[in-house]
């Protein structure tokens, strides 16, 4: 036990915790310690004496009057109470309610308590270093990363090596028709990191979110980087179809124009990533009917009223099949990017006529999760 704090200061060098974070957990393990070997009916303490670098056990035990019923809880290990009269001996000051504290021999404890000790220790650092992992990655979430495919197991998780923990992209977080197998390199976005009570701490991470796609673009486009390029929302049907709305922070530049690149090159490579999916680049209005107008592309609107959360579309007959596209996919996104529910009008139907509605991403938002995996 003499050389405990040089221990403590060898463990917190090598995993980097802080000095005062294995002093803790040190502690803590002395403790539970003592409650197995002493006692859990006891209350004990921990000095750690920075000068000497000697760490001392103490046992804690309250004051209480002489004719105190308590006295009799005693056992034979130790006491958890004493008699008013029996600790004026050593203190004459001391009043009813005080705790006073017995050291207590670490040397004594046996070859028994030294192995409850190793195990607590080795119990408390790791969870303590699976704490600070979590604090950490947890400040990460909605972050790319990129790393090797470990396996895949039966029901088509895929788990990766990233840095000192195992993420697992679960099959849901894939894009469809994607197989990985070990060995490959895939992107993905950090979407929540959570603790399980068997598997310990557990990072998931995802290729189906927006979020995929914005990174992604972060990474083809310098001035969405540079933040010249504001991206201010995204919506996906993953590896189909995909919105995204810009603006610049300059008048100098052009979002859309410098998000899709020469000939398409930037935004091909994020494509090609997404499995083709079809990304729409359009450019960002704080107007919602000009907004959601631009959202309906390749359509072409006539005119756009606003009734609560609700878009009325107007337009053209022969622009009602774009504006809806295949399987509905085109209205369903424009609801999803500018979160209105929208409800395509024809021009001359005066109000009667036949309507379509896109509202299915506004008003039942987590069966669109269910659908696409977020």
């Amino acid at each position: 036990m003499e050389k405990i704090i040089n221990i403590i200061e060898s463990i917190a060098h090598e995993k980097g915790l802080k000095m005062s974070e294995a002093k803790e957990a040190v502690s803590t393990a002395l403790i539970r310690t003592a409650q197995k070997v002493f006692g859990e009916e006891y209350d004990y303490a921990v000095q750690i004496d920075e000068k000497s670098k000697e760490l001392n056990l103490f046992q804690k035990v309250l004051v209480v009057g002489d004719d105190d019923e308590r006295l009799a809880e005693n056992g034979e290990e130790g006491e958890k109470y004493i008699a008013l009269s029996e600790a004026r001996e050593a203190d004459a000051e001391v009043e009813v309610g005080d705790e006073i504290t017995y050291q207590l021999s670490l040397d004594n404890m046996g070859r028994t308590a030294a192995a409850i000790l190793y195990r607590e220790l080795e119990f408390h650092i790791q969870r303590l270093l699976e704490q600070n992992i979590f604090e950490k990655y947890k400040e990460k979430i909605g972050e790319m990363i990129s790393a090797p495919v470990t396996r895949v197991d039966s029901e088509q998780n895929t788990y990766l090596e990233y840095r000192e923990v195992q993420a697992i992209l679960p099959m849901k977080s894939r894009i469809k028709g994607e197989k990985f197998k070990p060995g490959d390199t895939v992107k993905a976005v950090i979407r929540r990191v959570y603790i399980d009570k068997k598997l310990g701490m557990q990072i998931e991470v995802s290729r189906t979110t927006p979020k995929f796609l914005e990174k992604l673009l972060e990474l083809q486009v310098p001035e969405i980087k540079d933040e010249l390029v504001v991206i201010h929302t995204a919506a996906r049907i993953p590896g189909e179809r995909a919105k995204i709305a810009l603006s610049a922070v300059t008048p100098n530049v052009d979002p859309v124009g410098a998000t899709v690149g020469t000939k398409g090159v930037r935004i091909n490579a994020v494509s090609q990533e997404l499995h083709g999916e079809n990304i729409d680049c359009i450019e960002y209005s704080s107007i919602p009917e000009k907004f959601i107008a631009r959202a309906m592309s390749p359509a072409i609107i006539s005119a756009v009223r606003i009734e609560g959360e609700k878009a009325i579309v107007t337009l053209p007959t022969d622009q009602k099949s774009k504006a809806i596209g295949k399987s509905g996919i085109n209205i369903r996104l424009a609801s999803m990017l500018t979160g209105f529910e929208i409800e395509l009008q024809e021009l001359g139907g005066g109000g009667s006529g036949e309507t379509t509605t896109g509202g299915t991403a506004q008003s039942n938002p987590d069966a669109l999760k269910a659908l696409f995996g977020e």
